[in-house]
């Protein structure tokens, strides 16, 4: 038996700065743009590699209570996103930080073995980038 990852979400306020930072700095592909219901959310990923992330707004399927208590949550800072692996790291962090996202740690060799970065999303969300 195996079992492998698929789908991940990340919860956004604004879905087009959202897409700026995923899409245009990250370098991920839209797979996916679907608006139902009043909501929207958008489908990004690595390219080859098979797995989607859904970023999509606090609210989309969820009780008003339960979306604004998700979107305090996001717009304070306190989720992390997503883990993501670089070949050049420099390089990433360099492309990420010109786009004009907020810079949470240059690239550092950390205690536990890894070197890596991080950045705050459009949305606040917590983006860490390692280097591979």
């Amino acid at each position: 038996m195996t079992i492998s990852v698929s789908s991940m979400f990340i919860a956004v306020h604004d879905l087009d700065a959202a897409l700026e930072f995923y899409r245009d700095a990250l370098g991920l592909e839209v797979r996916n743009d679907v608006a139902a219901g009043g909501f929207r959310w958008v489908t990004v990923g690595a390219p080859r590699q098979a797995v989607d992330i859904v970023l999509s707004q606090p609210h989309g399927g969820r009780s008003q209570t339960e979306g604004d208590a998700l979107l305090a949550l996001v717009t304070q800072g306190s989720l992390q996103a997503a883990i993501f692996r670089s070949d050049d790291l420099d390089a990433t962090f360099e492309k990420v930080r010109s786009s004009g996202a907020e810079v949470l740690q240059e690239p550092t060799a950390q205690p536990w073995g890894v070197r890596d970065c991080a950045f705050r999303d459009p949305s606040g969300n917590l983006v860490r980038i390692a280097q591979s």
